[in-house]
């Protein structure tokens, strides 16, 4: 069984439990992914899947990936991952992982990048405290002194300034899969995952 798969943020909702509570939810479009490549602890080490997901036209992918694509059958790939197998010779090149290694209930770590929100300020990017607004106040959003006396006369490294926010890669654990709709390749996660509309995630199995 393989340990993980690719997948890609639509947006979040909510349902309603059986017993009646209110679960906000993400749909994560999950595969299907093909097996691009196969690594064995004789070969390469360890034993990995590498899987491939959302096709790309085969004249925007370069001749090297191109010929690796081939290996595996015709379609090429944006996205490319390795996720660890136990017994990597039940798989083969090009065949489909799919939500099949899902169930309701199992809990999953997922990843992916941050929405990246350019340049920003100490008050968005580390939730400064703002200034005083009126008597003449020139430090409404400003980090305030940072500097040193006379000595050492420098700004230590490591202080929290202005700077470039988000588009980190994160990971959020223990979610629950509340739902599985393999005819659509969608489960419904309970919670919220990194990432903007469309992003790419990568979806772990706990415990596996």
């Amino acid at each position: 069984m393989c340990k993980g798969i690719l997948g890609k943020k639509l947006g979040m909702t909510s349902l309603f439990a059986n017993d009646g509570s209110y679960i906000p939810v993400t749909v994560i479009e999950a595969g299907p992914c093909i097996v691009t490549q196969i690594k064995t602890l004789a070969n390469d080490g360890y034993n990995a899947l590498q899987l491939g997901f959302s096709e790309k036209k085969k004249h925007r992918v370069n001749k090297p990936l191109a010929g690796h694509f081939e290996k595996a059958g015709e379609a090429c790939f944006a996205h490319l991952k390795e996720f660890k197998v136990n017994n990597p010779e039940e798989f083969t090149a090009g065949q489909a992982v799919t939500l099949d290694i899902f169930s309701v209930g199992d809990r999953i770590d997922v990843s992916g990048n941050s929405k990246g929100r350019g340049f920003s300020g100490v008050t968005k990017r580390h939730g400064f405290k703002l200034g005083n607004k009126t008597h003449g106040s020139h430090s409404y959003r400003e980090p305030g002194s940072i500097g040193q006396c006379a000595w050492p006369g420098k700004v230590f490294k490591g202080r929290k300034l202005p700077g470039r926010y988000g588009n980190t890669k994160n990971t959020i654990r223990n979610l629950q899969v509340v739902d599985i709709r393999p005819e659509q390749n969608v489960i419904l996660v309970k919670g919220a995952v990194p990432g903007p509309v469309n992003g790419r995630l990568e979806i772990k199995i706990r415990g596996i």
